[in-house]
């Protein structure tokens, strides 16, 4: 399989990164040693309401702009805040899931989790110019947004910024050979993908030493 972006987001200059992971079996993980470091990194967080302040925290950041335009709320916004003053636990279900995750609270870049053996040809990022439907992680239907950037294989939709992920592509716990991407808003510097899938990369090779990891900017 590869990886394409069509004209009207270069266009835009919108940027996609991708890290491409081929994961060992699971009997080469250290799980442990992985909750532990994700533990660390979540105890790093914020924790006095007092001193947290969203707009200075997110307000300026090109997420925060960019799902405003949609009348959305950038949703590690809300992530981060249930870590901050929730005290909710770091989930212990799927490291391979949970790995992207992290790194989107922790770096604040939106990420994502895609099972490469589960994708039909190509993946393909584009705009869309209006809503198409398609069955969301949670089993409903969802929609792209027109202006916004998706992605789609040869069976159909796999993904939309502001939508999520699909059903049929995201990650699972047999998920072994994946693509995390990372989404970038229209002008926004590369270095800030790059950074974050370094982060990611870290967090993976704690997991899994032996793992395989690739970087590709779009």
């Amino acid at each position: 399989m590869g990886f394409t972006k069509e004209q009207e987001l270069y266009d835009k200059n919108q940027c996609i990164g991708l890290l491409v992971v081929n994961y060992p079996e699971p009997s080469e993980w250290d799980v442990d040693g992985f909750y532990e470091m994700a533990d660390a990194e979540i105890a790093g967080i914020v924790s006095d309401e007092s001193v947290y302040d969203r707009k200075a925290v997110f307000g300026e950041t090109n997420y925060y702009k960019y799902y405003k335009k949609f009348k959305k709320t950038y949703p590690v916004i809300l992530q981060y805040e249930s870590f901050a003053f929730k005290g909710r636990p770091f989930p212990r279900n799927n490291p391979v899931v949970e790995a992207p995750f992290l790194a989107e609270v922790v770096t604040k870049v939106l990420s994502g989790c895609h099972d490469i053996d589960k994708t039909s040809g190509d993946v393909v990022f584009y705009s869309p110019t209006e809503k198409e439907d398609f069955m969301g992680l949670r089993g409903e239907v969802i929609h792209t947004y027109p202006n916004d950037v998706a992605a789609r294989d040869d069976d159909g939709i796999i993904k939309s910024l502001i939508a999520g992920a699909d059903d049929r592509t995201a990650g699972s716990d047999e998920s072994r050979n994946v693509f995390y991407p990372f989404f970038g808003t229209p002008g926004q510097d590369t270095s800030e993908l790059e950074s974050a899938a370094k982060v990611l990369e870290k967090y993976v090779k704690t997991l899994a030493p032996a793992a395989k990891c690739e970087y590709i900017l779009l």
